[in-house]
């Protein structure tokens, strides 16, 4: 029983991490996206200078899949409860799955549309094709994809497969009694 707060420690202390690495982005080149409009995104706009609040989008291979990932290579997903207008993982669902800043520019490869939609907390979060996007605490490294087909935080998490087959979603039955975050 002890040992069933390990996991939450940790993940707050990856949370720590995550959060100071991606506090202090800069962004070195890419483009930037269309102010608040989730109007269209050609490929002339990977061209326009970089948002420096927004994040660029790029592709890995994960397995047979080409997924969308952000800049450092973490794969990017999204929830299933959200509204193309609205996220619904906020307060410690946040925590465990960082928003993705917007405007989000795109990187080679990257196809959809993106824009942004206002948080509840009024920052700006970059959306796919009406997603909103996030990275999660637990892959701690670029080209994991542990949040894919998970249900944490009141609903199911997908990352974005661009081409290829998804990634198996990882086993739901490891260690009993998971009731998410």
């Amino acid at each position: 029983m002890r040992n069933r707060w390990l996991v939450p420690a940790g993940a707050v202390a990856a949370v720590l991490v995550v959060a100071a690495c991606g506090s202090s982005s800069s962004s070195s080149g890419g483009s930037g996206g269309s102010g608040g409009s989730s109007g269209s995104s050609s490929s002339s706009a990977a061209s326009a200078p970089a948002a420096s609040s927004g994040a660029t989008l790029k592709t890995t291979k994960i397995g047979s899949a080409t997924v969308l990932t952000n800049a450092k290579g973490f794969t990017v997903y999204w929830f299933v409860p959200d509204t193309s207008t609205k996220s619904n993982c906020n307060g410690s669902c946040a925590t465990y799955w960082p928003p993705v800043p917007g405007p989000a520019s795109a990187g080679p490869g990257v196809t959809g549309q993106l824009g942004t939609i206002t948080r509840s907390d009024g920052s700006k979060q970059a959306t796919w094709n009406g997603h909103p996007l996030y990275t999660y605490v637990a892959d701690t490294a670029p080209g994991m994809a542990k949040g894919n087909g998970t249900n944490l935080s009141g609903g199911v998490w997908h990352d974005i497969v661009l081409s290829g087959s998804a990634a198996p979603a990882p086993s739901a039955s490891s260690g009993g009694g998971g009731y998410g975050y």
